[in-house]
């Protein structure tokens, strides 16, 4: 645990949240970006460190914005960022990522990704993280977006098995990505990144979600947050522009889903199944 939040553990061995905070749609209006930076630092100051951004938030407005709610405690932050797949080449990625280290006022991104995949040749791209690794502008690489079959191009590359995780859409009305691609990461040691994790709100209108909330004094957000909290090898990066939403995020890992609340679950939001000629 870190300061009471669930972990899970990089390949290499090192823990990070598995709940953290995520930009997108942030840093947009410089109108909201006082009020969005008090919910990032609140979040960070209820154990939320690990913070996922990009390039294309606000065109570069969330990093700013970042930059604000991180001032003084940079060093205590795990920070994610992703290249634009048009600024993925060699020396394009290098020059991305200087741009966002200027922009978050920081001098290393803990884990930098692909955002999803382009026209550049993914050696390309990964010749430009190494480069950037060497010289201490990032910690890990990974990606974001990729299917299975994406990752294993990407792992069989030269240098391509330093991959620490693919960040993709996940959530309970989301899960074909249990079908093959997270037993893959599993298996390969490679975090999976869960995006819009409540969906679009629909799916918390569900009465089963509804009800296994109230059995358990919680919210339907915070049952579905919990639910992807219990997959392993899952880091959940729920967006909170509100002070409330940052709190009720982060009650979502102090809720232990039962075994029954788990089959409940499975049935309202069934999960892949496999079918004719192994097709899911």
């Amino acid at each position: 645990m870190i300061e009471g939040l669930p972990t899970i553990t990089l390949h290499s061995g090192e823990r990070v949240p598995a709940l953290g905070q995520g930009t997108w749609h942030m840093g947009e209006d410089r109108r909201r970006a006082a009020d969005e930076a008090a919910a990032v630092r609140l979040g960070i100051e209820l154990g939320m460190t690990l913070i996922d951004t990009a390039e294309m938030y606000g065109s570069g407005g969330s990093e700013e914005m970042i930059a604000r709610a991180i001032e003084g405690v940079r060093d205590h932050l795990f920070i994610v960022s992703k290249v634009y797949p048009h600024n993925s080449s060699r020396s394009g990625v290098v020059a991305a990522c200087e741009r966002s280290l200027a922009r978050l006022h920081t001098d290393r991104i803990d884990l930098y990704l692909l955002h999803w995949r382009g026209s550049v040749p993914l050696a390309e791209t990964l010749e430009g993280f190494e480069r950037l690794q060497r010289d201490g502008k990032i910690r890990y690489h990974g990606v974001s977006n990729f299917d299975r079959r994406g990752l294993e191009e990407w792992r069989a590359l030269a240098g391509g098995s330093a991959v620490a995780a693919d960040q993709v859409l996940y959530n309970l009305a989301t899960r074909g990505i249990e079908w093959d691609l997270v037993p893959w990461c599993r298996e390969h040691g490679v975090a999976v990144m869960a995006y819009t994790p409540l969906g679009h709100g629909r799916m918390l209108a569900d009465p089963s979600l509804i009800e296994i909330a109230r059995r358990d004094g919680a919210t339907p957000a915070q049952v579905a947050l919990a639910w992807l909290l219990s997959r392993a090898g899952t880091i959940v990066i729920p967006k909170a522009a509100r002070l409330d939403h940052v709190r009720e995020n982060r009650g979502a890992a102090d809720i232990v889903l039962s075994a029954e609340d788990i089959a409940a679950i499975d049935r309202a939001f069934p999960p892949p199944r496999r079918g004719p000629l192994g097709i899911g």
